[in-house]
C-alpha cells in the first residue's frame, strides 16, 4: 500500500535582516510577525479559518480580527469597549475582508510610527487626548 502524498505547506519566511538602528530592528520585525499572521490565514477555506485549533475555542479569523483591534488600539488610539468581542469575525466577514482591515489597520498603524523619532517616547496619538491603551499584564488573557 502506497502512503497518501502529503500535502504541501507554505514555508515560512524566515526573520528580516533588519537595519543597524533600533527603530529599523523594531519595524522590520514588526512587519515581519504582521505579515507571517496575515498568510498563515490567507487561502484558509471555510470552514476551517473559523474552527478552534486552541481549547479557549480560538480560530485563525477571530485572531486576525483581535489583531486588527490591537493595531487600531495601540497605534490609533481607537477605544475597545469589549476586547473578548474582538476575537471573533462577523459571519458575513469572510478571509479577504478580514485580512483586508488588518492590512489597512496596520498601513495606518505603520503612518504613526513612521512619525516616532525617540521609541521611549509615548506612541503619538492622533486623537489629542485620547488615552494610552491600558497595560495588559499577567490578570489579562
Amino acid at each position: 500500500m502506497t502512503a497518501a502524498p502529503r500535502p504541501r505547506r507554505r514555508r515560512d519566511t524566515p526573520p528580516p535582516r533588519t537595519g543597524g538602528s533600533e527603530a529599523e530592528v523594531l519595524r522590520g520585525f514588526l512587519d515581519y510577525l504582521r505579515d507571517s499572521v496575515a498568510a498563515k490565514v490567507e487561502g484558509v477555506p471555510e470552514p476551517e479559518v473559523r474552527t478552534a485549533g486552541v481549547p479557549s475555542g480560538t480560530n485563525l479569523l477571530g485572531l486576525l480580527s483581535h489583531l486588527t483591534s490591537v493595531e487600531r488600539s495601540l497605534f490609533l488610539g481607537e477605544r475597545v469597549a469589549d476586547w473578548p468581542a474582538t476575537f471573533g469575525a462577523a459571519p458575513e466577514d469572510g478571509v479577504a475582508e478580514v485580512v483586508a482591515r488588518y492590512r489597512e489597520a496596520v498601513t495606518e498603524a505603520n503612518g504613526v510610527l513612521d512619525t516616532c523619532a525617540d521609541l521611549g517616547a509615548p506612541v503619538p496619538r492622533p486623537r489629542p487626548g485620547a488615552p494610552p491603551p491600558a497595560p495588559v499584564g499577567p490578570s489579562h488573557t
